[in-house]
């Protein structure tokens, strides 16, 4: 099958995300990501435009990139001048790339309207431009904007403009469908056109998403002829993104059987995603497609039932082919199966017919109409299931706490925990402050826990939500309270409830660092060390 090449453009069209500020160390290290990855292209961003793109493509040479090509992004010349006085070309130039992305207009009503000159300028502006580039020395990748609104409102002109640049040297013309609007038999129709008439560089397709069809059209185009395929990792872009890459490339190779990357860095491709939203601080979609977490998640038990049997029962494909994983989600929607399913995942070595099952089950469904969510946190549902089965001893037991807040003259509230806990009959007794009551309780508890069990030193809090349920109720309603904790194997949730928004978190914090302290030591190993005093003036 045919090799398609990918241009990543999430260093430039995905900045424009809202809410997405790349730093220059951000760009570098998504560029260094990108290239382990096999992308061909990494277009770095305008040269033209902004101090921070220019400091980019002075230190990405440092990076030492093996596979891919960086691209300067930029726009071909001002009407009634010439390229070689242009400031914008110049700074392509500049930049030092050994490919250029050239963007011009290519709908007539965008020539006349946007650019305030004639359709044949325009012209003279395509030809000025690439021609230029291509005598520096550079691979001139041209980006026609608009292409498929301005083919629809006047072909010829549209093609017209993909002449002048492949007439003067353009390695790559790219369709582009940039404000999102295309529907994908058009987006095939129209590439299929291009492609017949022979034009002599490479077709490429860049989509974007308005109409939901960013992913679709970019599959149109490339099954019409295109070999070049722009999008950004997990679809980041103006208004409502790009084509999505993680999309397009799994897609690309497993669903139409074209070469895009080796298969052993399309295992990597979560890996990738999750990175990149890590980079940006975007949180990811847990339902995206291919590569969030929730891709291969099943709830109900008859569907878990099947994918026990025959995992293609309920997925496309093997989600290890992408790098993630299989989940099976215990909800009150759960039967036997997703339990079984758990259990196997948790090792717990126990009989499917035995009435422990039944019992596990309905302890669930109870919890959950209380107001418990176990999607989310299978930390708490692993403990619950060795509770549930005498196979658990709590690592502590607490005698009592007290938390007060006060706010002060400064205007900043202050919080104060006490606690007092007992390990193998030794009592602990302390007090700690903290940023709010949740902050204190949880600093408490880890300084009285700590000379018991030093692993918890490297478990750490890394977020907390709280819902409330019932908000009929008012300050009575049951809230619900969802920790993350991790250490450096991992993270893991665990969740409370009540209508005491301190009990709550309790809950979960109890769950959290008994769970992590078995996890790092191993569920037999866990014991508490036994404290050595200190000699008084020691």
């Amino acid at each position: 099958m045919a090799r398609v090449l990918v241009y990543d453009t999430t260093l430039r069209d995905g900045t424009q995300w809202e809410g997405i500020s790349l730093s220059v160390e951000d760009k570098l290290k998504i560029a260094a990501k990108l290239d382990e990855f096999h992308i061909d292209y990494i277009e770095g961003g305008w040269p033209g435009s902004n101090p921070k793109d220019i400091e980019f493509f002075r230190r990405v040479p440092e990076l030492g990139l093996r596979h891919a090509k960086v691209v300067a992004f930029g726009s071909t010349r001002r009407p009634h001048s010439s390229a070689a006085d242009d400031y914008n070309i110049r700074m392509l130039i500049e930049a030092r790339t050994p490919a250029v992305a050239l963007v011009s207009k290519s709908w007539d009503m965008h020539v006349t309207e946007a650019l305030r000159t004639t359709l044949d300028e325009n012209l003279a502006m395509v030809r000025d431009s690439v021609r230029y580039l291509v005598e520096q020395g550079r691979e001139v990748i041209f980006d026609a904007e608009h292409f498929f609104d301005g083919y629809r409102a006047n072909p010829e002109y549209a093609l017209a403009v993909l002449r002048a640049a492949a007439e003067s040297g353009a390695h790559v013309l790219v369709l582009c469908d940039t404000n999102g609007g295309s529907l994908p038999w058009d987006v095939e129709a129209i590439t299929a056109e291009v492609v017949r008439l022979g034009l002599g560089p490479m077709i490429g397709v860049h989509t974007h998403n308005d109409s939901g069809n960013g992913v679709a059209n970019a599959l149109a185009a490339v099954r019409a002829g295109a070999r070049h395929v722009q999008g950004t990792i997990n679809g980041y872009g103006e208004r409502c993104g790009n084509a999505d890459l993680c999309q397009v490339i799994p897609n690309l190779m497993l669903k139409l059987g074209y070469e895009v990357l080796p298969r052993e860095v399309l295992a990597r491709l979560t890996e990738l995603s999750w990175y990149v939203s890590e980079v940006a601080n975007v949180a990811p979609n847990d339902h995206q497609p291919y590569v969030g977490r929730s891709a291969f998640a099943h709830k109900g038990g008859i569907h878990v039932s099947a994918v026990m049997r025959e995992a293609s029962t309920y997925e496309h494909i093997d989600p290890a082919l992408v790098g993630n994983e299989r989940r099976v989600v215990v909800s009150e929607l759960a039967g036997r199966s997703n339990l079984l399913y758990k259990a196997q995942s948790f090792q717990l070595d126990l009989d499917e017919r035995s009435p422990e099952w039944q019992k596990i089950l309905q302890l669930v469904k109870d919890l959950e109409y209380r107001g418990y969510q176990f999607e989310g946190a299978e930390a708490s549902l692993e403990l619950l299931m060795k509770k549930a089965l005498g196979l658990y001893r709590p690592l502590f037991q607490l005698e009592g706490f007290r938390v007060t807040v006060e706010k002060r003259e400064d205007g900043r509230p202050y919080a104060e925990a006490t606690i007092k806990v007992s390990v193998d009959g030794e009592h602990e007794h302390t007090a700690a402050e903290g940023d709010g009551p949740v902050h204190a309780l949880d600093n408490a508890l880890r300084k009285a826990l700590l000379p018991f069990y030093p692993a918890l030193a490297d478990i750490h809090l890394t977020d907390f939500k709280v819902r409330v349920l019932d908000a009929q109720d008012g300050t009575a309603a049951q809230v619900r309270v969802l920790m993350t904790s991790a250490d450096d194997q991992g993270n893991w949730s665990t969740v409370g409830v009540s209508e005491n928004i301190l009990e709550a978190a309790w809950q979960a914090l109890v769950d959290s660092i008994e769970y992590g302290l078995r996890r790092r030591a191993g569920e037999a190993g866990v014991t508490a060390a036994r404290r050595v005093p200190v000699a008084a003036g020691g």
